[in-house]
């Protein structure tokens, strides 16, 4: 658990949960899921002590949940919001180059928001870089001049309240998602290209549907993420108006954030749509090569049964057990038949050949 004080352009870092809510600025509480289950009753009485109220027992659910999906919901004291953020191995451009067999592997855990109105405490997976990025970028971010020029100058970037910080976050998780676009277009178009080569490996073909699959399950968690957002947008629409200038100019800050975090929600969805389609067609494509190639077989062995049929004709002609055949005693007749039947086999096959029903088709 790492507990900071953000206000103005200061971030410092605590070693404990104070007893009470500092007089300015907001309190980020950032938490793994494991501690916050085993240290609920702790965080409820500093919530109650700092805001004067405490998370629902059905919220505490949600955030310990590793299967939720993301969604939002509020209450008069706080807002909840829990978004999955992306988890994929070889996700570098290193793995672009990799052979299929190492296939990027999409995984999402849910990352959970309890927004206060100076407080913000956030449940991660045991393995989240989240809050460890964010927390590294604003130390980093602390002036080291005065503060009253940095702020005049517009240079200080710290989020100024629980809610902005949240959709900082938010938005670095849906980055995530659009990084790995030309990593997964770039092995997938891999993937395709050795499926229909000449000789395509069955583990290949088995990648490309569970490739298909990850997508479908991208797809699902990039429209909970919509869904969600929408209705944090809902919400600060359906705020009751202040009269405070500050107040009016932050949460236009907020909905500017939250309309962009989903147009890169939507941008996400529509690359995985793409990829989608993409994975689609070539398994199309495969059900129309596998039916070329046995209709391709099946006119060779149409062919080659029309050339012997007239052959096996003559042969089961003269070896019928008569003895009065014309030519049967005869010692050129076999010679003359069996020319016969050469020129018959050799003209069918030219013909057949001339009608390209024995060549193979221009590549």
């Amino acid at each position: 658990m790492r507990i900071f004080h953000i206000h103005g352009d200061q971030f410092t870092e605590l070693q404990a949960l104070p007893d009470a809510a500092p007089p300015v600025g907001y309190l980020w509480v950032g938490i793994a899921r494991a501690e916050f289950e085993r240290n609920v009753g702790t965080l409820q009485g500093a919530l109650q002590r700092w805001t004067g109220g405490q998370l629902v027992d059905l919220h505490v659910s949600d955030l310990l949940n590793p299967q939720l999906p993301s969604h939002f919901d509020y209450t008069s004291w706080y807002d909840l919001l829990v978004f999955r953020r992306l988890a994929a191995s070889n996700a570098d451009d290193d793995a672009a180059d990799a052979p299929p067999a190492a296939m990027t592997r999409i995984d999402t855990s849910p990352v959970g928001f309890a927004v206060f109105d100076r407080v913000l405490l956030t449940v991660h997976p045991a393995d989240c870089m989240v809050r460890e990025y964010f927390a590294n970028r604003l130390q980093q971010q602390t002036p080291s001049t005065d503060s009253r020029e940095l702020t005049r100058t517009g240079a200080a970037r710290m989020p100024p309240s629980p809610a902005d910080m949240t959709l900082r976050m938010v938005n670095y998780m849906v980055d995530s998602y659009l990084e790995l676009r030309r990593l997964l277009t770039r092995q997938l178009d891999q993937l395709q290209q050795e499926l229909f080569g000449p000789s395509p490996e069955q583990s290949s073909w088995k990648l490309l549907l569970d490739s298909r699959n990850g997508l479908h399950l991208l797809e699902d968690t990039c429209e909970d993420q919509r869904a969600a957002i929408t209705e944090w947008i809902d919400a600060l629409d359906e705020l009751p108006p202040d009269g405070n200038a500050a107040v009016l100019r932050e949460r236009e800050l907020l909905r500017v954030r939250s309309r962009d975090v989903l147009e890169h929600i939507e941008r996400v969805l529509v690359h995985v749509r793409r990829l989608e389609s993409s994975a689609e067609n070539a398994v199309q494509m495969h059900f129309s090569a596998q039916s070329n190639r046995t209709n391709e077989i099946m006119r060779t062995l149409t062919v080659l049964t029309a050339i012997f049929l007239p052959l096996n004709l003559v042969t089961g002609f003269f070896g019928m057990n008569f003895d009065t055949l014309p030519g049967i005693h005869s010692p050129r007749a076999f010679w003359i038949t069996f020319s016969v039947m050469l020129a018959l086999g050799v003209g069918l096959s030219v013909y057949f050949w001339r009608k390209r029903y024995l060549s193979r088709p221009p590549k």
